[in-house]
């Protein structure tokens, strides 16, 4: 279910204009805070969309989260790449890991506010 998650939903693999995809060169640098939390958002987003598009009533309590979480995974995505000389591969992998993480330890309606006051700031 995660893997088509978010590989449907935020369309992973799509290219990202203006940015390249960068040569894995050993292990990713470790994530500060922000781009560790904008991870968990987006991980957070693509589940949220998924449920809403099954019609989860808990989930459409929740705003609109296909378009505007999706070009919040897209932005956050490609200044990982930028920033953190990430790949796809690598980006997709921990996505897939957070969602995990957030699907296991039940988090999901805690971290729905901050993320949403994160999504807020970013103007999308």
């Amino acid at each position: 279910m995660i893997a088509n998650l978010l590989t449907l939903v935020f369309l992973v693999s799509q290219p990202v204009a203006g940015t390249a995809d960068p040569v894995e060169a050993g292990t990713p640098a470790p994530l500060n805070a922000a781009q560790q939390g904008a991870l968990r958002c987006s991980a957070a987003f693509a589940l949220v969309a998924e449920r809403q598009s099954k019609g989860d009533p808990a989930a459409l309590e929740y705003p609109p989260m296909g378009e505007r979480g999706r070009e919040f995974f897209v932005r956050s995505g490609a200044q990982l790449m930028d920033q953190a000389g990430l790949t796809r591969a690598t980006i997709e992998e921990r996505l897939r890991a957070e969602a995990g993480a957030i699907l296991a330890d039940g988090s999901l309606d805690e971290i729905m506010p901050p993320c949403l006051l994160l999504l807020d700031a970013s103007g999308l």
